[in-house]
């Protein structure tokens, strides 16, 4: 997941993205936060600047390739609030995105991602989080974290907001408690997830909580349990009507149509993402969820074909961009968009290196070699990226 990434100049920003605006948005309200139900419909989508500078980096390694590349840097991604220090990003991007709202006379949207649970990454070892239950991290987690990011988000009540909560927190408890870390943390994740969307939960900030993805949780009976979890966790947080919706593929590869799961877990009902969400409407609407809208990360999910084992979620290569980050391409889908920054590291593939998990490693076939750790910039890969993009960047 993302790092901390030291600022650089965004210098090299205005030039990449001036004028370089999203595929053109659809008809919608005058300027200002207020929305549709749908946060994406009529708004202009924010550029992480720190996303741009990387991909920047990647142009000496590949000059001829430079105009394909700043294609790329073009579109937004996911903005990872993955530690307390970087809490401070929220009114930096803010404060920016609000500029560009008011030079176009039309709302921007900027989609930040809430990852600082405690325990974090339970089941794996690459996104292992800074916040414990032996640190104090549960009261941290409102305190130092939650609570300084929703007084930024009060200070700019005139702009669209999206959040994603906690990507493969609750997924972890329906289907990870024999893991020991998981098992001990399930308490944790329950009320620190519900305080995250009571904390967080305004009129012009729009809540999607993390759903997995059709590989993990498309099973009937997994699909059952996490619903289950959802309806109790929002009924701490205040009622179903907390969230807009919930987020799927968040930094996993599963193809929106068609793609690797038929072939390789023939017992699963999803065999892709927008199957998967439809079948999970159904289910939620069976434990009392019903009309929420789904965001689906489209960032690496371009090309099939390319797993061996199912499980393979670390830096798989063959791996594509896949469709640009849009509003409301299709049914019950809010928006397309790239949540995992492409070619951010899933963890690294040296066994000595902090959170090396063996997923990411030599051992595991469809791991790409020579991976940085987790959230750092992996330039080879993102050119793979690049490569492989369906459709054609």
């Amino acid at each position: 997941m993302r790092a901390g990434f030291l600022a650089l100049a965004l210098a090299a920003w205005a030039p990449a993205c001036s004028g370089a605006t999203r595929p053109p948005p659809v008809s919608g309200p005058p300027p200002g936060a207020s929305a549709p139900d749908n946060p994406f419909v009529g708004a202009r989508f924010y550029v992480d600047p720190d996303y741009v500078a990387k991909v920047e980096l990647t142009i000496p390694i590949a000059p001829s390739r430079a105009a394909q590349i700043r294609r790329a840097e073009a579109y937004p991604t996911g903005i990872w609030l993955d530690s307390i220090a970087n809490t401070a990003l929220v009114s930096r991007d803010l404060d920016a995105a609000l500029a560009q709202q008011k030079s176009a006379g039309q709302p921007v949207v900027t989609l930040f991602v809430i990852y600082d649970l405690p325990e974090r990454d339970c089941s794996a070892k690459a996104s292992s989080g800074e916040l414990t239950l032996t640190n104090g991290g549960e009261s941290r987690y409102q305190t130092e974290y939650l609570d300084r990011i929703a007084a930024q988000l009060r200070a700019h009540p005139a702009q669209r907001i999206v959040l994603i909560v906690e990507p493969d927190s609750l997924a972890n408890i329906a289907t990870n408690l024999g893991v020991a870390k998981c098992a001990g943390a399930e308490a944790t994740y329950r009320h620190s997830i519900a305080r995250a969307i009571r904390t967080l939960s305004m009129p012009h900030v729009s809540l999607y909580l993390d759903a997995a993805h059709a590989g993990w949780l498309g099973w009937q009976g997994n699909r059952l349990k996490i619903a289950k979890i959802f309806r109790d966790v929002l009924t701490e947080a205040g009622g179903v009507d907390t969230i807009r919706g919930f987020a799927t593929n968040v930094s996993n590869y599963d193809s929106l149509r068609g793609g690797d799961i038929a072939r390789l877990e023939p017992s699963d009902p999803c065999a892709d993402e927008l199957t998967y969400v439809e079948k999970l409407s159904a289910t939620l609407a069976d434990v009392g969820i019903t009309g929420k809208g789904f965001i689906v990360d489209t960032a690496r999910n371009g090309r099939s074909g390319i797993k061996t084992k199912s499980g393979s979620w670390c830096n798989v290569k063959g791996a594509g961009l896949g469709e640009r980050p849009q509003a409301s391409p299709g049914p019950r889908v809010d928006a397309y968009w790239w949540v995992k920054p492409p070619g951010d590291s899933d963890g690294a593939s040296d066994p000595t290196a902090a959170g090396y998990d063996e997923t990411c490693g030599a051992g595991w076939p469809d791991a790409a070699p020579g991976a940085p750790s987790a959230g750092r910039w992996f330039p080879s890969y993102f050119l793979q990226l690049i490569d492989n993009a369906t459709p054609p960047l």
